[in-house]
């Protein structure tokens, strides 16, 4: 196609799969191509944000980097919807608690995304966008946590733009029952929306805003690996 490459992605139309699963760390990216693909051939590394095509059981699927932050994750999944033919994609992310009973490595599972961003005013849409997950990728996911026995929940989480906040006003989503805080999803969501595709965003939690517990990068690079076993199973 005469869109591709794009400026951030070098591959050519079809070196991609239709379903895409991804991160914002290229390192995971990597980590989840070694650990889960069949043959892997990778196909980007502009800007260093890696991508993979290989085959999981048999089937073909592609493992990409998104970056930190709306603005990053809307530049490649617009790409991705609107210049490589891809119909869905799933995000295995980490995020932090504001819930009671989710706890580091526990699963949150995207049913909607709330958000601080402005991403939607570009739709000039006469009212507020409820950005949600594709349905069968959000049952699936949690079928797959059931028989895989990983403990979840699924519900809101808040995609926020700001991650060093000097307002945060977390209690306000804590009292909305928002589950964790993150940073891609809603974007994630109004482009597969807008598109008339598929998504989802699957986080494992890598802190509790409520108690002060964290993980080390290195952790949240290697260690969080039940997502992806879901997001895989949804393949």
């Amino acid at each position: 196609m005469k869109n591709t490459p794009t400026p951030h992605i070098g591959a050519q139309y079809g070196d991609i799969a239709e379903t895409v699963i991804m991160a914002g760390d290229p390192l995971r990216v990597k980590f989840m191509a070694e650990k889960f693909l069949d043959n892997p051939v990778q196909f980007n590394n502009v800007r260093g944000m890696l991508g993979y095509t290989g085959t999981y059981h048999g089937k073909r699927v592609s493992v990409m980097g998104h970056g930190m932050g709306i603005p990053s994750i809307a530049i490649y999944t617009y790409e991705l919807y609107h210049f490589y033919g891809v119909k869905t994609i799933i995000r295995v992310g980490s995020a932090g608690t504001i819930h009671k009973d989710l706890h580091i490595g526990d699963l949150a599972i995207a049913m909607g995304a709330c958000t601080n961003s402005n991403y939607a005013a570009q739709y000039e849409l006469p009212g507020t966008f409820a950005p949600i997950g594709d349905f069968d990728l959000v049952r699936g996911a949690a079928e797959a946590c059931e028989r895989l026995g990983y403990h979840y929940k699924v519900g809101n989480v808040y995609s926020s733009d700001v991650f060093y906040n000097e307002n945060s006003h977390i209690d306000k989503w804590i009292n909305m029952g928002v589950l964790a805080v993150e940073m891609e999803i809603a974007a994630l969501y109004m482009n597969a929306a807008r598109s008339g595709n598929r998504a989802l965003g699957i986080c494992t939690i890598s802190d509790s805003i409520l108690t002060g517990e964290a993980t080390t990068a290195e952790e949240r690079q290697n260690n969080f690996t039940h997502m992806m076993d879901v997001a895989f199973s949804l393949i």
